[in-house]
């Protein structure tokens, strides 16, 4: 048998989809260098939080330097990191919850009913996501004055909710769709009202898109930054977006009280996903394909 033969009867005896040694050196390669860019940051910044101010101002590249909990122990007893941290859970928690039960039930009403208006709403929620922030931001200033919600939670909570929920309808939505409406009709059969149904029968099934709109309504209110600095000006009332602009000044920044509180702050986010992330991936691949 000729060389040509010999290799020709080797890459027939390799089945479709197999990657030669090569290739998977080459892949598995690639991908360490992508895990190894994406945690650099992460271990970058946790580093920096255990350094002293010598370390984070020293111009000499150092992983360690006298690691200590210094920085940790001034965030939380020389600032106002604890009432951010507060205001932060409990804004991001009504957020959450409230921006759940409004996108479920409006996903549900859209998916199963055909009421007046029906094209109004879908058009509603869609245009509503058009819109950036920045624009935002004045009429809802004036909204919230006029109903005296500046500086005030419910307020926060509220343009939070104008953000979140209509992304989650349509999310929820393509999500009903996939359940069939047959469910919905044998509840009904075994007397079940709508609303009865929707709770008993097909919110259960929902566990996935839901997990999904809890984390995204979360994230919207955890991390946000525009409306908490504009509708927040009280001290005792900042959010953790808002109250870590004064670890930094005009020229100068404390690098080692902004990545101390950077490593708490992404622990509650951390606890949040871990508690949803089995059911993130169902959730956010429903309704991309219909049988």
């Amino acid at each position: 048998m000729t060389t040509t033969s010999r290799t020709r009867a080797r890459t027939r005896a390799r089945g479709r989809g197999e990657r030669g040694p090569l290739a998977s050196i080459a892949l598995h390669t690639t991908l360490l260098l992508a895990v190894a860019v994406s945690l650099f940051p992460v271990v970058w910044l946790v580093l920096t939080s255990l350094k002293p101010r010598e370390g984070w101002l020293s111009t000499e590249l150092e992983l360690f330097r006298e690691p200590s909990l210094e920085n940790y122990a001034r965030v939380l007893g020389e600032t106002h990191f604890p009432t951010w941290m507060w205001n932060s859970v409990l804004v991001s928690g009504l957020t959450m919850i409230l921006g759940v039960f409004l996108a479920a039930t409006t996903g549900y009403a859209v998916s199963r009913f055909r009421f007046a208006g029906y094209r109004s709403v879908m058009w509603l929620l869609l245009v509503t996501q058009m819109f950036p922030v920045a624009i935002l931001i004045v009429p809802l200033y004036n909204l919230m004055a006029g109903l005296g919600l500046l500086n005030q939670i419910p307020g926060l909570v509220i343009a939070y909710m104008t953000v979140a929920v209509p992304f989650c309808a349509w999310m929820m939505k393509s999500y009903f769709d996939t359940i069939p409406r047959e469910i919905d009709q044998a509840g009904m059969v075994d007397g079940l009202t709508p609303f009865g149904t929707f709770w008993r029968i097909v919110l259960p099934l929902a566990k996935p898109g839901l997990a999904v709109t809890a984390f995204y309504s979360f994230m919207t209110a955890w991390g946000e930054v525009a409306f908490a600095t504009v509708f927040m000006t009280q001290e005792e009332k900042r959010t953790l977006g808002a109250g870590l602009q004064q670890f930094v000044g005009q020229h100068w920044a404390d690098w080692g009280l902004l990545t101390a509180a950077a490593v708490l702050i992404a622990v509650p986010a951390a606890v949040v996903f871990l508690l949803v992330q089995r059911h993130l991936v169902t959730g956010l691949t429903a309704g991309a394909t219909k049988a």
